[in-house]
């Protein structure tokens, strides 16, 4: 079990510095999240959140996705700008949610021994959304996250993943000061 622990520290201190690095939209965030997301498969696998596991694999392939957008994503494939979420774009993502959350907490539910599988899926398909938007820098991402980080409180206090929590604590009050961040980029062009 203590090995289990000096895996979770690593990857709460990758996690930790990916957030920060989001935050200030440095290209820094997208390999320090990879390494972090590995590091979680391992985690989730040993503690049965198969539905965070899953998550995590799909970041790895996200992760990269990002780091290559942040790149060459914007206009004349050069660095992408913080943007918006339409209110189409939002309400299609809020049906996104809702169903994937019952599709895969049922999956979870009939073909798995998993713990809390409706709870484990709705943080797993809201960090999905959260990613994929965060990918494309848009702004709303950082709502996601900070609804993502609540749920995750509740779930990690009850497997008594203490470090993880602590971080999903970190992360709730990042994400904020996140979404502060975007929103001055984001409003900056239009006061100029």
């Amino acid at each position: 079990m203590e090995g289990m622990r000096v895996v979770e520290l690593a990857a709460v201190a990758f996690g930790v510095a990916s957030v920060v690095l989001s935050i200030r939209q440095h290209i820094w965030c997208w390999p320090t999240g990879l390494v972090m997301v590995v590091l979680y498969i391992f985690i989730y696998y040993r503690t049965r959140l198969y539905s965070d596991m899953g998550l995590q694999v799909v970041y790895v392939a996200l992760q990269i996705y990002g780091w290559w957008h942040w790149l060459h994503g914007g206009r004349e494939r050069g660095e992408l700008k913080v943007s918006r979420l339409s209110r189409a774009g939002a309400a299609g993502w809020l049906m996104v949610a809702v169903a994937g959350t019952a599709g895969l907490g049922h999956v979870m539910k009939t073909y798995t021994n998993a713990d809390l599988p409706y709870g484990d899926a709705a943080p797993t398909v809201l960090s999905l959304i959260a990613q994929w938007l965060m990918a494309k820098k848009v702004l709303e991402s950082w709502w996601l996250w900070i609804t993502v980080d609540v749920l995750y409180l509740g779930i990690y206090n009850y497997k008594a993943l203490y470090l993880t929590m602590g971080m999903y604590g970190l992360f709730l009050m990042l994400a904020t000061s996140g979404w502060w961040e975007w929103r001055k980029t984001c409003l900056a062009p239009a006061a100029a």
